[in-house]
């Protein structure tokens, strides 16, 4: 499975990488699911797992969901009654769970998620189901924060985008070098907060605070 195909064998949409041959059925994915069992020395059909590999299948549609969503739809209804307002926007701290595309293992973090708006705005929501589309998917943390406001940036066409992502991962944390305690933090500047450091210091400012209101 590449980064961009989706899982549950639906038809591709537009983030598809083209037509998709041979799509595994839940049936196979689940009989996979099986065969690691047994690989890594367990017993599949014992009581406690008899159906864990059915329940897989479940978590892992969710899990990667994002593949079945465009981003770019999410963002498509904005607003322009906005009474000329075209100062910074920033959602703080949003929430978001993936999955490393080397081990698949967890990226637990939060992503701030700020725009200058030219003259039409979107809904906060919105901006918090870019991020979830993005994370569920395969990912690696850099190009998660790229897509966030590679997107946002092309779709609302602001006068401006900020992304910054924090986040912990669980392929050091949990094995390799297994360093607790660290986290990654990425950023993507475009427009005003590429252009402009006051700019670019006044939403950093918001990062930084990270005090709920």
């Amino acid at each position: 499975m590449t980064a961009d195909e989706p899982l549950s064998g639906r038809s591709p949409g537009p983030v598809g990488a083209g037509p998709l041959t041979a799509v595994p059925s839940d049936a196979e994915a689940e009989d996979a699911f099986r065969r690691i069992l047994r690989w890594i020395g367990e017993d599949p059909d014992r009581d406690g797992l008899r159906d864990t590999p059915r329940r897989l299948v479940r978590s892992f549609r969710e899990y990667f969901s994002g593949y079945d969503e465009d981003p770019e739809d999410v963002l498509r209804k904005t607003f322009e009654e906005v009474e000329g307002y075209d100062e910074m926007i920033v959602l703080r701290g949003v929430a978001f769970e993936s999955h490393c595309e080397h081990h698949l293992a967890p990226i637990v973090g939060r992503a701030w998620v700020g725009y200058v708006p030219d003259r039409r705005v979107v809904g906060i929501s919105k901006l918090a189901r870019v991020v979830d589309i993005y994370a569920k998917r395969l990912q690696i943390q850099e190009r998660l924060t790229a897509q966030i406001a590679n997107t946002i940036e092309s779709v609302l066409r602001p006068r401006g985008v900020a992304v910054v992502v924090k986040a912990t991962h669980h392929c050091m944390v949990s094995r390799g070098v297994r360093k607790r305690g660290t986290d990654l933090v990425t950023s993507r500047m475009l427009g005003c907060f590429r252009a402009q450091p006051i700019t670019r210091q006044e939403f950093l400012a918001f990062v930084n605070s990270d005090t709920p209101a």
